[in-house]
């Protein structure tokens, strides 16, 4: 008994003929669904219909599960203006924007961060100083900056 090649030769443990996966696969914990508009609407998830994707106990490849992880990307932010003081309320406009989880302005935090659709969201600017500051989203999927971004605005102007 035991492992042998076809040549009759026998498999030591140690010399077993395998290599590492470079794609590992892993195994779905929880039936997982994606969700679906049911026409064009508003992108908000009521009014959608939910399939099952992955039933509890699937093996799949890695990579196929970071591909369901999409980078948010922001095609628009306004208004693009406002006081260093902080405050001012932004919408942002793009793709993927349902899994935001961190605005930032410059190095700094947004406050108030409200996820509207899939392709809108608002947040609240944080104090800072004078001039351009590039705004990064952050999701699963990894994060976007766009470069001056937003300006923060003296009293005078």
């Amino acid at each position: 008994m035991g492992l042998h090649r076809q040549d009759g030769t026998r498999i030591t443990k140690a010399a077993f003929p395998a290599a590492a996966l470079d794609d590992p696969p892993v195994r779905v914990t929880e039936d997982i669904y994606v969700t679906e508009p049911y026409g064009r609407g508003d992108g908000q998830p009521e009014g959608s219909k939910r399939f099952l994707l992955y039933q509890a106990g699937t093996v799949v490849p890695r990579s196929t599960i970071d591909r369901a992880f999409h980078t948010a990307a922001d095609a628009g932010i306004s208004p693009a203006k406002g006081p260093a003081t902080g405050g001012t309320t932004i919408t942002i406009t793009g793709d993927h924007l349902d899994g935001v989880s961190a605005v930032t302005f410059g190095a700094t935090a947004g406050i108030d961060l409200r996820i509207r659709s899939a392709n809108e969201l608002t947040v609240k600017t944080p104090p800072g100083g004078a001039g351009a500051v590039t705004v990064s989203l952050e999701n699963d999927g990894g994060s976007v900056s766009t470069s001056s971004g937003f300006t923060y605005e003296t009293a005078g102007g």
